[in-house]
């Protein structure tokens, strides 16, 4: 077994605090990785307090990981000692299924194995994630960092990055389309740079004035304060595409009617209450609402490339372990720009 340090929650309503863990005895396959940076994503908070439900304590969190490799096992035939790498949202799934067979482990019809939170597909134990100091894990899980990237500014992009990137890739945004982005976060601000580089005509919509400028910088080309109708109205039957990044309650169905003949409105935002459609605003217009999950193990290296290739990386506030709490509480508020990523030497 491997020594691991770490922050965990011992329960729902109790502060992260440091956690002495181990880890697997590494296999044929597996790599070792000494990490360097963890991002902060909302779902850690949403786990670590079980407002998703299903919390298995005690919970170490984190799936933002990026670090050195420093050992690897016999069989291991993509990494070597001292290679940068990196580890995403999910560690393993069945790798048999119609859906893994497809490159689309995130959607594993038996059961993807998250980087927390999971029970390990061998052994049964509960995974432990990045706000630690190593980690183990299959070689197949594993994404190649390009040194191009910075490491604590590509952390972020193996959630928030991937989980914009996928379903613009997927429905094929690109240049002559009219592209809305609903939210200004951590996920928002991905997207908005994703969009740009794909050369569509990106509109961001936030119910934050201030956030004009920013949003203007990270690439938009319009900002639409949502809250005011007749600015909403204006974009009405205008939009290909709309990625909806926001998890708080909010008015889907005016969003929708944005959308032109055919348009597509993605949610990677998780509200928490259902959503309320009306059936005659997708039919009018045969419009189309969906739903998308991070992405799998090859479009996320796929991803990475093009972060690398493009100069694209998270705009990140580094913090030390020690912050875990404050930085939670910010996050809730919305008051980071725009994802936090601990420097694990600060452990």
């Amino acid at each position: 077994m491997i020594s691991s340090r770490g922050y965990a929650a011992q329960n729902n309503n109790t502060p992260l605090a440091p956690f002495s863990f181990e880890r697997r005895e590494p296999g044929p396959k597996d790599v070792v990785i000494d990490i360097q940076f963890c991002g902060v994503c909302h779902s850690d908070i949403h786990q670590v307090r079980d407002e998703w439900g299903g919390a298995v304590y005690p919970m170490v969190p984190g799936h933002e990981i990026v670090g050195r490799v420093t050992r690897v096992g016999s069989a291991v035939t993509k990494f070597r000692e001292g290679d940068l790498a990196g580890v995403g949202c999910m560690v393993d799934s069945c790798r048999t299924c119609a859906n893994c067979k497809k490159g689309e482990e995130q959607f594993c019809l038996v059961a993807t194995i998250f980087t927390y939170n999971s029970p390990e597909r061998n052994t049964g134990r509960n995974t432990c994630g990045g706000y630690s100091n190593n980690m183990v894990a299959d070689e197949d899980f594993v994404l190649k960092i390009s040194p191009k990237l910075n490491p604590a500014g590509a952390a972020p992009l193996l959630c928030a990055g991937i989980t914009t990137y996928s379903p613009m890739r997927h429905y094929k945004v690109g240049p002559g389309q009219k592209v809305g982005v609903v939210g200004l976060g951590g996920l928002g601000h991905m997207a908005l740079k994703f969009a740009r580089s794909f050369g569509a005509h990106v509109v961001q919509f936030t119910t934050s004035p201030s956030k004009k400028d920013d949003a203007m910088r990270l690439g938009a080309h319009e900002v639409v304060i949502s809250k005011d109708a007749a600015a909403m109205k204006a974009q009405a039957n205008s939009f290909d595409f709309i990625l909806d990044t926001v998890s708080a309650p909010h008015d889907v169905d005016a969003l929708l009617k944005l959308l032109k003949l055919d348009g597509h409105m993605v949610i990677v935002g998780v509200p928490p209450e259902p959503l309320s459609i009306p059936a005659h605003t997708l039919i009018i217009g045969r419009r189309s609402l969906a739903g998308s999950l991070i992405g799998g193990v090859r479009e996320t290296q796929e991803m990475l490339d093009y972060c690398a290739e493009h100069g694209i990386a998270s705009d990140v506030e580094i913090i030390p372990i020690q912050r875990i709490e404050e930085a939670f509480d910010r996050t809730v508020k919305a008051d980071v720009k725009y994802r936090f990523v601990i420097d694990m030497s600060t452990l």
